[in-house]
């Protein structure tokens, strides 16, 4: 009798005939669907219409708004780890629709082109999701709990009336946006103008505004 271990087949670079599309790859019910139908339902007319027009085309501000949200929503908030996960993560990489805009682009359309706009998008989201089950707000703002990406959880009821749980809500995303901008002016103080050091420098990125 053979009582040696046995292992699944592991062989990495194996040809596909179709490799799988990162749809594919996406569960039906998987919160980055959710985000990006959230932010296909806001009138961006606002945030469009401050782009200038003729020069060099730009990133669509929709597909940058929905990885800084879904990113957010993730408690991923730096400008250098977004541009990292948009090249190595396939929910971001899905999001992007193939672009890969880096820090640069990134933290411009946040502080330029977002300004004044994304706490309120962003608590809107937020609250949304919760509603869903797929956020609770003790563990998004407490404990570090990651998100529960789980389309079926409807049973997180809030027990304050729904105006008080509002104000809750939009004093925590405000303290949690006091926080960004301080993680975002230590980390342009550490990298400067730099990518991490995983990507080592400027490597084919474009920036744009």
């Amino acid at each position: 009798m053979d009582t040696r271990a046995k292992f699944k087949q592991y062989e990495m670079d194996q040809p596909q005939l179709l490799p799988p599309s990162l749809d594919e790859l996406i569960p039906e019910k998987h919160i980055v669907r959710v985000i990006n139908e959230l932010i296909d339902q806001l009138d961006l007319e606002a945030i469009e219409s401050s782009y200038k027009g003729g020069g060099t085309s730009s990133y669509h501000p929709r597909m940058l708004l929905k990885l800084i949200v879904y990113a957010y929503a993730e408690k991923n908030y730096s400008g250098h780890q977004i541009a990292k996960l948009v090249r190595e993560n396939i929910h971001y990489m899905w999001l992007s629709g193939g672009n890969r805009p880096d820090f640069r682009t990134i933290n411009r359309f946040r502080s330029e082109r977002l300004k004044g706009k994304i706490q309120g998008v962003f608590t809107e989201v937020l609250e949304k999701l919760i509603e869903g089950g797929y956020v609770k707000l003790e563990h998004y703002f407490l404990d570090g709990t990651k998100i529960e990406a789980n389309a079926n959880r409807y049973s997180f009821v809030w027990k304050k009336s729904t105006h008080n749980r509002r104000k809750q809500l939009e004093q925590k995303v405000s303290e949690l946006f006091e926080k960004i901008d301080r993680l975002q002016a230590e980390e342009d103080a550490e990298y400067g103008d730099e990518d991490l050091e995983e990507l080592g420098g400027d490597k084919g990125l474009d920036s744009e505004g």
